[in-house]
């Protein structure tokens, strides 16, 4: 196992009524599986029970990845969205509540491998060298104006249509979540975050606060601080691990393109 530092700190914030973000953090002594996992999941606040929908996705997602048998790290990343997909959109049948929904991004870590897993306007940020890099691409109506260079990246913080997610946990049977592998260093520090955070801090702000800081629980607390001091109207959350030792491994040779049938056949016992 690499040597992390690791925490996070989830806040309501000023205008919410109660807390829709859920955090989670592994250390050595308490891995996921094969590696360390940290992760947070916003639920959807124009929804019914967005807390309970956050809540229940992390904890599906964690089981898959407790529980990995052989398969590949992405295909296990891949069913575990899956899981949390189905059991979230489940769960609103059930308590007949309309829909259900939440972000999910997650950082699976292994050796100096980062495996990270995106569904919604969560974001993951990679502090190297001074300069703070975003790894995830908002799921959102602005964010596919951005990549379709309708508008300019600096104007998704104050567009009115920030929010209006067009892919989530829960809400439909189906979510194909992006799945990404980063390369990592020691002295690396990785910051995940809901929006209630990053729509009111820039990207070089990420980076100015994380080398500021002696600590993770220092980096976690300021980075709250700071969003409650630029009037965030979300609730604000952030999960921040440091890389103080790594442990290089062999890369595995996984499919990106897991077979569709494979996604049925698991929908299939799920729903049986």
């Amino acid at each position: 196992m690499p040597e992390i530092e690791s925490g996070g700190l989830s806040v309501i914030g000023p205008v919410r009524e109660d807390n829709q973000d859920s955090i989670r953090l592994s250390d050595d002594e308490h891995p996921v599986g094969h590696g360390l996992l940290f992760a947070i999941a916003d639920g959807m606040g124009g929804y019914a029970h967005g807390g309970m929908a956050s809540t229940l996705a992390l904890e599906s997602f964690s089981s898959i990845l407790a529980s990995q048998n052989g398969s590949s790290i992405t295909r296990t990343l891949q069913r575990g969205v899956e899981d949390a997909n189905i059991r979230v959109y489940q769960k609103a049948r059930q308590l007949d509540v309309g829909r259900m929904g939440t972000t999910l991004t997650a950082a699976y870590v292994i050796g100096d491998m980062l495996y990270l897993v995106h569904v919604g306007d969560s974001r993951a940020y990679l502090i190297r060298d001074g300069r703070a890099i975003c790894l995830t691409e908002d799921h959102t109506t602005v964010g596919d104006m951005v990549r379709s260079k309708l508008i300019s990246s600096d104007k998704i913080r104050t567009h009115a249509q920030r929010s209006v997610l067009t892919k989530s946990v829960g809400l439909d049977l189906f979510v194909q979540p992006d799945i990404i592998q980063q390369k990592l260093r020691e002295g690396d520090r990785l910051i995940l975050c809901s929006d209630g955070v990053w729509s009111v801090i820039e990207d070089e702000e990420f980076a100015q606060v994380a080398s500021g800081a002696s600590s993770v629980d220092e980096i976690s607390q300021n980075l709250i601080n700071l969003a409650l001091h630029h009037h965030t109207d979300d609730n604000a959350s952030v999960v921040v691990f440091h890389l103080r030792k790594l442990i290089p491994v062999s890369m595995e040779q996984d499919s990106r393109n897991p077979k569709i049938t494979s996604w049925f056949q698991n929908l299939w016992k799920l729903v049986a």
